[in-house]
């Protein structure tokens, strides 16, 4: 599925409550070595990668975002001061493939410690209806697969092993809104920083336990509360949430091909209606800061009710929680809400 597709033309702002301290502590001079008392200099893409920065770094980083409040993450275009920036940088952490003005940037900037997120765990291709129906029964496999066993061959991975994660064939970006997949990515953030910054190896290494231990409690959770749902379809305008309805048995059905501003078709109304009758579906979701016309559009015709999922893109005072855990929560009981889930 084309990538441009899984992003929404709405804007989406860049984390401002997590980010706020970190850039008035961020060193405009030499750049850092991390052994000198000075902050390590990191710039993240966006508001995912920025969340693990700063959890995983806490006070020996001072934590860029190259997304500003009010930029969609897909469609930025940086300023020659932002990519001035990323060469100056000690540190950069990205996602391949969903931001390509930051990845011709990076490309150029010479700094030796890139990390592209995609190489940290597996990306897979999910179009608008993504069924985790399949997997239900070994969902616990395969988390335990993916926890445990993985670990190595991610680390390989961070290493750089040559997959096209994220840039071709449709691969879908939005690993962050797996948990799962997420704490992968942390503990391979968390050995990249021990190895840019050994200085502060002992705290890095802390910080990512204590993330890690965090996604871990937020997967149980979701695996709890959704276990007996009395539907597993629910109906998003964005596409964004394939992974998670993998990880937990569910099927998304997205509004594919169609802006969250424009009307959808009579055709795809009906087809929609159709599969919400079929399978019980209560509730068409929207972003919290797109609009929300298609979804009341398709709400109207169709009989459905209306409610919010947040792609996590970025965190602005909308938001419906300060920081990813706890927007992750709200979807969590959106979710249950709208399946029927106890």
């Amino acid at each position: 599925m084309n990538v441009r597709r899984l992003i929404p033309t709405t804007a989406v702002a860049g984390a401002v409550v997590l980010g706020l301290t970190a850039l008035s502590a961020c060193s405009t001079s030499d750049a850092a070595d991390g052994g000198n008392g000075d902050k390590l200099k990191v710039t993240a893409s966006f508001y995912p990668m920025q969340f693990l920065a700063e959890r995983i770094g806490g006070e020996h980083v001072a934590v860029t975002s190259l997304t500003k409040p009010g930029v969609e993450p897909h469609d930025l275009e940086l300023t020659p001061r932002q990519i001035g920036s990323i060469s100056e940088s000690d540190y950069v952490l990205y996602l391949k493939g969903i931001q390509p003005a930051v990845d011709d940037a990076i490309k150029q900037s010479g700094v030796q410690n890139t990390v592209d997120a995609a190489t940290l765990t597996t990306l897979e291709n999910h179009g608008s209806e993504v069924s985790g129906h399949e997997h239900g029964h070994e969902g616990e496999e395969h988390a335990d697969e993916h926890g445990h066993e993985g670990e190595e061959a991610h680390e390989e991975h961070s290493e750089g092993d040559g997959h096209d994660h994220g840039e071709e064939g449709g691969a879908d970006p939005h690993i962050w809104l797996d948990p799962v997949k997420y704490a992968e990515v942390a503990k391979g953030v968390g050995k990249s920083l021990e190895k840019a910054d050994p200085d502060h190896a002992a705290d890095y290494k802390k910080n990512t336990d204590a993330l890690v231990a965090e996604l871990g409690e937020l997967n149980t959770a979701y695996e709890t509360g959704l276990k007996n749902p009395a539907t597993k379809t629910f109906i998003t305008t964005h596409s964004a949430f394939g992974y998670l309805a993998e990880r937990y048995g569910l099927t998304q059905q997205g509004i594919a091909g169609i802006d969250p501003e424009a009307e959808p078709s009579p055709a795809r109304i009906q087809e929609i209606h159709t599969i919400a009758e079929k399978e019980k579906a209560t509730t068409v979701f929207f972003e919290t800061l797109a609009s929300d016309r298609t979804a009341k559009t398709l709400a109207k015709d169709t009989g459905l009710k209306t409610g919010v999922l947040d792609p996590l893109e970025g965190i602005t005072d909308k938001s419906r929680g300060a920081d990813y855990i706890e927007v992750m929560e709200s979807n969590l009981a959106a979710l249950q809400k709208a399946l029927g889930a106890k």
